[in-house]
């Protein structure tokens, strides 16, 4: 016997399908069309249920709700259904809930698709979303869909109410939520195999949003950021397309099929290069969304934040007898971090009266107080710091200090550069920096974008040298930050030797910047030799007194510059982004293997100094 929902998925896929030219297009329109369908097929599934089971199903006390993305409309190809039967005690006992459930859930599971259920009272849905966050934010879309729709809506009003309620206590549980996710996926932006759900920028941070401003402590952002949402969507589903399933890893297998329905595939192009060239496109462009999406996030909460802060009165009755107060509110406080930026309620923010405008070094101040204050940069200011006057071609001593002062932040450099580089900040210092930009490694190896993974290597680099325990001077010092930040410049589209073009680019871009010739010499050198220690600990044997001439030769016999060398592939070898439950190959990453083979070679060099 057949039933409402027989194969729903299949009918899901072929009404989901790309045009007839391969690209998928209409997105929010196969979006709502998939949604009336999973309606109503769901409203007769309902109502076959009540007519099979034994038993007189109340018009009243009884009903069947969606929530999640059906209920937000954004259900994809291959989404689960996330469905919840709610009732009142005296509607049906607890055998007739269970078998009209049995009734609704099997056709469900034979129908293909995935489906995540459950069955609970008012007073049991209240509870929940009390007690557990994710449910609560699942619960904020609600859609009734057959039965007792009153109860479903009365339901969700009074969960959508008890959220407003306890959303001043509660908005700090969300935000470590969202570290939490930080913590574990990374940023979409940086990543060559994103989960464009749970990733820093992904689709869970836009139900985030979504909850801020139900919470009515924020407005949320609209325009540029409800297109960047339908974007991601579209990316969604594609995925669900090319993999055949319910996921939302963008995985290397997915990547040509996603990218060519999404129409980054050039058809001019010939085949290698056009399936190479399409991803790149689409991993830049989901970089931009993800950027949008976080920003939208990082604003919203910020807003909320700051409104929970006003509401406490800055003034209390001693402050209104004291005659220093003469019994008005007080000022705000703001603690000076450096010319022109101040800290103001846990955010670094331009002092009262600055002029971003006027002032080309305020970006660079702002980026080193908020990396060694350890306190992000307010949203509104990093949009104000776009109208600075940075030019690329001036740099002033106060400026390169700045930088190599942000480059010697150590960990907090990746959270920093990421905001300031939502504003296209770093790629107005360096126009060579947007060459890199957001661009994916063809490397199996790397986890991140070339950009992230530079950043990463940069923050690893210290002033004490792990090879020789040698403090570096200034000078080299500088050098070998600017070489981590610069090692992978040169990797460009189809440019066979990156460390070959990288050398180019360096002695031009640290010309303009006014670096002192050694630092520009030594920083080339590094960049041209940034892969010789691996290379040479895997193919040559150090035991072979050449070797170690041959290597000493490239860094001119300067057994600084071989320390530099070694500490330069220490930081890249082991920020290649492996995470605990991944393994990388002995040729790639840092391993203790790996560093005794590139050890022993350092050695071998050092001896034949």
């Amino acid at each position: 016997m057949t039933s409402a929902v027989d194969k729903l998925k299949a009918r899901f896929m072929a009404m989901s399908q790309p045009d007839p030219d391969g690209i998928y297009r209409d997105g929010a329109a196969k979006r709502k069309a998939r949604t009336d369908l999973a309606m109503d097929c769901l409203t007769r599934l309902w109502q076959e249920a009540v007519a099979a089971v034994p038993f007189d199903v109340p018009d009243k006390g009884v009903g069947l709700a969606a929530v999640g993305s059906l209920a937000r409309g954004q259900i994809g190809p291959s989404s689960d259904l996330d469905l919840v039967i709610i009732y009142e005690s005296h509607a049906l006992n607890d055998q007739q809930l269970n078998e009209l459930a049995n009734k609704l859930w099997y056709p469900l599971w034979d129908s293909g698709l995935d489906l995540d259920h459950s069955v609970r009272t008012r007073q049991q849905c209240e509870s929940v979303t009390d007690k557990d966050l994710p449910a609560a934010m699942g619960w904020l879309d609600v859609r009734p869909i057959a039965g007792d729709t009153q109860l479903i809506s009365d339901t969700a009003a009074s969960i959508l109410e008890r959220w407003r309620k306890a959303a001043r206590k509660r908005l700090p549980e969300l935000l470590d939520s969202a570290q939490k996710r930080l913590d574990e996926f990374g940023r979409l932006p940086y990543l060559n195999q994103p989960d464009i759900k749970e990733t820093r920028g992904g689709l869970r941070d836009s139900v985030l949003v979504s909850a801020l401003a139900a919470s009515w402590l924020a407005d949320r952002p609209h325009g540029a950021y409800d297109d960047a949402v339908d974007a991601l969507l579209d990316v969604r589903d594609c995925i669900h397309l090319a993999a055949n399933k319910d996921t939302n890893l963008l995985l290397t297998p997915y990547q040509a099929k996603v990218a060519a329905m999404l129409g980054f595939a050039d058809p001019t192009l010939p085949e290698g290069e056009r399936e190479a060239r399409s991803i790149d496109d689409l991993q830049t462009r989901l970089a931009r969304i993800g950027r949008q999406i976080a920003f939208a996030l990082d604003s919203t909460a910020s807003r909320a934040q700051h409104s929970i802060t006003h509401e406490r009165p800055r003034f209390s009755f001693f402050q209104m007898m004291n005659p220093r107060a003469g019994g008005k509110r007080e000022a705000p406080k703001f603690d000076v971090l450096a010319p022109g930026i101040v800290s103001h309620e846990g955010e670094v923010v331009l002092a009262p009266g600055v002029d971003p405008a006027r002032d080309a070094a305020l970006p660079l101040r702002a980026a080193v107080a908020s990396a060694e204050s350890k306190l992000p940069i307010n949203p509104a200011t990093l949009a104000n710091l776009r109208h600075a006057p940075i030019r690329d071609s001036v740099w002033s001593g106060e400026t390169r200090d700045l930088f190599v002062r942000l480059l010697a932040s150590g960990p907090e450099l990746m959270r920093v550069w990421d905001e300031i580089d939502f504003v296209d900040i770093p790629g107005r210092w360096m126009p060579e920096w947007l060459g890199i930009r957001n661009r994916p490694s063809a490397s199996a190896a790397h986890r991140y974008t070339i950009d992230r993974h530079s950043i990463e290597v940069v923050s690893r680099l210290e002033r004490v040298s792990a090879a020789s325990g040698r403090q570096y001077d200034d000078d080299h010092y500088t050098t070998l930050l600017l070489a981590g930040l610069l090692h992978d410049i040169g990797k460009r589209p189809f440019v066979t030797d990156h460390a070959a073009e990288g050398a180019k680019h360096v002695p031009v871009i640290l010309k303009r910047m006014g670096y002192a010739p050694d630092v520009v010499g030594w920083a080339t050198l590094l960049v041209r030799q940034h892969l010789t220690l691996s290379e040479f600990a895997t193919g040559r044997d150090p035991n072979d007194p050449a070797t170690g001439v041959e290597l000493a030769a490239r860094v001119n016999g300067d057994r600084v510059l071989l320390d530099m060398l070694y500490d330069l592939t220490r930081a890249d070898g082991s920020s290649l982004g492996a995470t605990a439950g991944e393994q990388l190959t002995k040729q790639y990453g840092w391993s203790r293997w790996r560093e005794a083979i590139v050890r022993g070679m350092y050695e071998a060099a050092r001896a034949a100094m």
